[in-house]
């Protein structure tokens, strides 16, 4: 049996252009220069920095096009490629002159950076002052090309022999694997090429000088692993045998050790994302001062040329098929300027004004730093202030950092849901994280504090916080439970 509904759905479609300046608004100071660049690529009629000269308007501004056919589809009304809409008769384009809201930073485009040698290349310049023939060679640096970017191996030999095998036509065996790992072991880093945490502390151990301390470590490594990692101390006392103090030093000597080799390597294959502030916060005569990043602010203008083959095209008597053909490929450009540089504007207005309501919003923390100042602020807040949509400032709020005189901040971290104390008032999940982080700091090491005792405390704070509520926040701060939080 059929049956028939009628669903009656609203929906906003975004137009393209609106989907462009969503995703311009997104990306941060050095994402935003790289997309400048592609668009200055793709656009031959939009050019950067400061024009030679002023332009005076554009002469032909409203005149008719008498001189050829009006019925043609392809005629280009003069009202269609005004030129004055594309430019600003001040060298500066006017988005760049509307506020006093950019840094002082416009000409430090580029930040210098050395190019270290990548974390897999330093590996296998190391292969080569070992004495290898071609195929131990070429199964050594497959297994490089294995380790992933902490240090490991996270492969079975039997997976890598197979993937050799289908993959780069080496046949090999498991025995000759196991061979060419212990070439991996003895390369620096120490402890790289480990499959496990267990091997990978056990190879740095067995670099380390024999001590009795070292001695003990290794054999609790090797053979008390699961012990050790719940810290059952008083189970490793009994088994060797030792004091105290014997066991606190060799414990010592374990947390010594890297339990990420590749993680610490400054060539790592992982791009370290070098953070660019979009915003700066001064605190100037007691008062907050915001600027925006000068770099996002280019200086764009249309090309000379182009206007100058739209004066070709008026001033040409006989317009042919091609120039006609021309000249549409021209006022695409044009128009395609024009909405870049407006959409540049939108950006910046954008940017500044949504940083600006959160800056007040939260103007007691910016003031002095006190991060249990910070007040319970949730996207709605910052949109209703801005009448912006919350997708919006959720856009900036995620991606951008400003640099306050307290360190570089992602933005997205003044944000928290509230919560009342026991005053009644409503606080800031980030004041309490603040609170607990503290109370765990300050906890005696040698018996640390459940998460029930956490609670207990904070309410005797005026916090009154569920123990489940605890342990998720303990978890956010990336704190350990109380057991692995335990010193010797």
């Amino acid at each position: 049996m059929l049956k028939q509904f009628l669903n009656l759905k609203l929906s906003q479609k975004l137009s393209p252009q609106q989907i462009q300046l969503m995703k311009l608004i997104q990306l941060p100071t050095q994402a935003f220069e790289q997309r400048l660049l592609e668009e200055m690529n793709e656009n031959p009629a939009l050019e950067t920095g400061k024009e030679e000269e002023d332009y005076e308007k554009d002469e032909f501004e409203n005149e008719d096009y008498d001189d050829y056919d009006d019925s043609e589809s392809d005629r280009i009304e003069a009202e269609d490629i005004n030129i004055d809409e594309y430019l600003s008769n001040d060298e500066t384009p006017d988005y760049k002159t509307q506020a006093n809201n950019y840094s002082d930073d416009d000409d430090d485009r580029e930040t210098p950076f050395a190019a270290p040698v990548s974390f897999h290349q330093d590996l296998i310049n190391q292969l080569n002052t070992f004495i290898l023939n071609d195929e131990e060679r070429e199964i050594a640096e497959f297994l490089v090309g294995s380790i992933d970017d902490m240090g490991y191996i996270r492969r079975s030999v039997p997976d890598m022999v197979d993937d050799m095998a289908f993959t780069q036509g080496i046949y090999t065996d498991e025995k000759m694997v196991e061979k060419m790992l212990q070439v991996i072991h003895e390369l620096e880093p120490s402890g790289v090429g480990a499959r496990d945490l267990q091997e990978c502390l056990l190879l740095q151990l067995k670099h380390k000088t024999p001590t009795e301390s070292v001695e003990l470590a290794t054999d609790i490594i090797e053979n008390q692993f699961d012990a050790f990692t719940k810290k059952h101390y008083d189970k490793l006392i009994q088994k060797y045998n030792v004091s105290n103090e014997q066991l606190k030093k060799a414990i010592h000597e374990i947390e010594k050790l890297n339990p990420k080799p590749g993680g610490s390597f400054t060539g790592n294959n992982k791009v370290t994302e070098n953070v660019v502030p979009d915003f700066a916060i001064r605190i100037v005569d007691g008062e907050l001062e915001l600027t925006l990043n000068g770099r996002n602010a280019p200086s764009l203008h249309v090309s000379k040329d182009y206007q100058e083959m739209m004066q070709t095209y008026k001033d040409s008597r006989d317009k042919s098929a091609q120039q006609k053909d021309a000249v549409q490929f021209i006022k695409q450009k044009l128009d395609s300027a024009k909405w870049f540089i407006d959409a540049i504007r939108q950006r910046q207005e954008t940017l500044f004004v949504t940083m600006n309501a959160i800056m007040h919003y939260q103007e007691e923390y910016f003031l002095d730093g006190d991060e249990t100042k910070l007040k319970p602020m949730i996207l709605k807040d910052i949109a209703d202030m801005v009448g912006l949509d919350i997708s919006t400032v959720s856009r900036v709020a995620n991606s951008k950092y400003v640099e306050t005189p307290y360190g570089t901040k992602l933005i997205k971290e003044f944000f928290s849901e509230a919560m009342t104390n026991d005053q009644g008032e409503e606080v800031s999940t980030l004041e309490i994280k603040k609170i607990l982080k503290d109370v765990i700091d300050e906890e005696d090491k040698l018996k640390p504090l459940p998460d029930d005792q956490l609670a207990e405390i904070l309410k005797e704070k005026g916090y009154p916080i569920a123990r489940r509520t605890i342990a998720k926040y303990r978890e956010q701060l990336d704190i350990p439970v109380a057991r692995m939080r335990k010193k010797m």
